[in-house]
């Protein structure tokens, strides 16, 4: 019995890193895994969804018994290590560089267009 609750617990704190690393706010770990599908490895999105999987089975009591316990631990254990290696000032600090490279290249891109257009006009 106190494999499915150390089951059931992985799949909680999993929901909740889900929650602080990624935003995704939903209250199960199924729905949680879905909308966080881009910001995953596939790797990672296929063991999330081992888990919510399992989630579904484990609420129910006959069927929690026939849980491969180890194999959704070791899946539990690699999401997490996953999510807890991700740095959230690292991400807001890439958006953010990521966003001024956008911004440079249409002013770029602006300042070229009116270039030829005044060189086309006789201006220049």
């Amino acid at each position: 019995m106190s494999e499915i609750t150390d089951v059931q617990s992985q799949i909680a704190h999993t929901v909740q890193l889900l929650r602080n690393k990624l935003g995704v706010r939903d209250k199960t770990l199924t729905a949680s895994v879905k909308k966080a599908k881009r910001q995953l490895p596939r790797r990672i999105y296929k063991q999330a969804l081992l888990l919510a999987n399992a989630e579904q089975m484990a609420a129910h009591p006959k069927l929690r018994l026939v849980l491969d316990t180890p194999k959704l631990v070791k899946a539990s254990e690699e999401v997490q290590a996953h999510l807890n290696g991700i740095n959230l000032a690292d991400r807001r600090w890439g958006w953010f560089l990521s966003f001024l490279g956008s911004l440079a290249l249409g002013f770029l891109a602006l300042s070229v267009l009116a270039l030829i257009v005044l060189r086309w006009r006789g201006f220049i």
